[in-house]
């Protein structure tokens, strides 16, 4: 900065001298201060330079000290299926959970905290700690988005809290559940029997109605639908989370109020009894950023209101108010700066709404006018991969299966989402099964697979592709051996040797025959499962 300045002032010399008659000139600029224009550098380069260490959070050690405290261990397991999106309790239940959860900290101070989040699986995402502040900050994480495989798997949430608790002691321990019930795994509440004979007390909490709402998704804003093309109604399912409670001694409470369910999951853990704990605390810090950066702001304001002029009483009589003929520019600036991100604003509005528009077409049945309006989506902007998805999935439906594996490239490639491209890969491989494209399908179900490990559906497909590719090897296999039997038959026939009788008695054919039956019903039964499982169109909704 030092250094530009400088450069500065000479360029400003330099054209001074080009601008014409140098005493003219002079007279001209007779009222501009350098002196003042070099105070104002200098307050920036003070400001920065205090910014900079504020950055750099200069702090002293308070010192540490041994604190003692009663209290327990307390996993708390969050739901983050996307079923918790639902907004029957507004703004949906996942956020008043989070709200919740934050205030139940509030009221155990002494005790230890740990956090578990869950969908389809379970994981740890911070373990038991009294850095309750951390704590907070590891829930505000929390979403949908952190958990690849989706669903509601209550067992491995309560497994994952017990691994996190010291399995040597027999009490202080208790798991806050905080779902809506929609449980997938019938486990839960044998494994809650299991806990209690541990010493584990689980507290339950149901979050939703038992009315049900629908599931927005967050990235289209469309409603969450079923493989039948049906609006997914998630209920919340008090029987399943007031059974796993009941188990283990603890109490099941219903979401009605933030300050009414933490005050009774809070009376209830101090029921428990409570145990004594000394441990040294984190060594305390006096900062001095806020100080710093007052005094950055302060140089600021000042530079702002230094004119560049000189003073009117040494140049001339007529009077300028400070910074009058700055306010015009700074106004000018800020508009130049605005106006391109209010022209982005407006465009990404533009294709936002053309996307929605062919969400509608496309479930009215309406395919043709819903490519239109996604390729008018992809056209403002090719990096859109969840208009250039959907463009893919409407060509499909018209039948243009080429356009459509070409839209599918264009998401795979312009995606930075793994599950994005996982999605693409997997609407590719199934174009491409359906095609009889099996080598390339093949492909294209690995590499979903390679990016979401956990998609069954690609799994079954893959499967499926591989059974019949290796059923057409075998065709051609046997089409090629008629082919050459059919030229042989052509040859002149030589005297063939006769068939030697069987030495098979009637009750070993018979056997071998059942034998043959039962495997070949064995397959049929396997092939008839993956062909249920596994869907013949490309678009999964979740």
């Amino acid at each position: 900065m030092v250094v530009l300045f400088f450069f500065y002032i000479k360029w400003k010399k330099t054209r001074i001298k080009k601008i014409g008659d140098l005493a003219l000139v002079q007279l001209l600029i007779s009222n501009y201060s350098q002196h003042k224009f070099s105070i104002k550098f200098i307050l920036l380069m003070l400001a920065f330079i205090v910014t900079v260490l504020a950055l750099a959070n200069p702090r002293i050690p308070m010192g540490s000290s041994n604190i003692r405290r009663n209290g327990i261990d307390v996993m708390i397991a969050l739901d983050v299926s996307k079923s918790m999106l639902a907004q029957d309790i507004k703004p949906n239940r996942l956020e008043r959970a989070k709200q919740l959860i934050a205030k139940l900290i509030d009221k155990l101070p002494d005790d230890r905290i740990g956090i578990v989040v869950f969908a389809g699986r379970a994981y740890l995402q911070m373990p038991l700690t009294s850095d309750h502040a951390a704590a907070k900050m590891y829930l505000s994480t929390a979403s949908p988005d952190i958990v690849p495989t989706q669903g509601t798997v209550i067992g491995d949430a309560l497994k994952m809290c017990y691994a996190g608790f010291n399995t040597k002691e027999k009490k202080y321990k208790s798991i806050v559940l905080i779902s809506d019930g929609e449980d997938h795994d019938e486990s839960a509440e044998k494994l809650a029997q299991s806990l209690a004979d541990e010493g584990v007390m689980i507290n339950s909490i149901g979050i939703g109605s038992p009315e049900g709402a629908n599931i927005i998704d967050a990235t289209t804003g469309d409603l969450k639908k079923d493989a039948g093309g049906k609006p997914v109604i998630t209920r919340l399912n008090e029987t399943g989370l007031r059974n796993i409670a009941a188990k283990t001694g603890g109490i099941y409470q219903l979401f009605t109020s933030t300050d009414e369910v933490a005050a009774a999951i809070d009376g209830q853990l101090r029921t428990m009894g409570q145990r004594s704990i000394t441990e040294t605390s984190l060594v305390n810090y006096r900062n001095f950023f806020p100080w710093l950066l007052g005094a950055a702001l302060l140089l600021l304001v000042a530079e702002f209101f230094i004119s560049e002029k000189k003073s009117a009483a040494v140049v001339s009589s007529i009077k300028v108010k400070p910074g009058k003929t700055q306010l015009p520019a700074i106004a000018g600036l800020l508009l130049c700066l605005l106006t391109p991100s209010l022209l982005f604003a407006q465009n990404a509005e533009t294709n936002i709404e053309l996307v929605k528009k062919g969400n509608e077409a496309y479930r009215n049945g309406q395919y043709q006018t819903a490519a239109n309006n996604y390729k008018k989506a992809t056209t403002k902007d090719p990096f859109d991969t969840t208009a250039q998805y959907n463009f893919g999935n409407a060509l499909y439906k018209t039948k243009k299966t080429e356009d459509a594996l070409q839209a599918y490239d264009a998401a795979i490639a312009g995606s930075r989402s793994a599950t994005g491209k996982a999605g693409a890969w997997y609407n590719k491989g199934v174009v491409l099964q359906n095609n009889k494209k099996l080598a390339e399908c093949i492909d294209a179900y690995k590499n979903a697979l390679k990016l979401n490990p956990a998609d069954e559906d690609a799994r079954l497909n893959l499967q499926k592709a591989l059974k019949e590719k290796k059923q057409q090897e075998q065709k051609d296999k046997q089409d090629q051996q008629k082919n050459k039997n059919k030229k042989q038959d052509e040859k002149p026939k030589e005297e063939q040797p006769k068939p030697k009788p069987s030495k098979m008695t009637k009750k070993e054919a018979e056997e071998k025959l059942k034998v043959l039956l039962q495997q070949e019903k064995n397959l049929q039964d396997k092939l008839r499962k993956v062909d249920a499982n596994a869907p013949n169109k490309p678009e999964k909704d979740w």
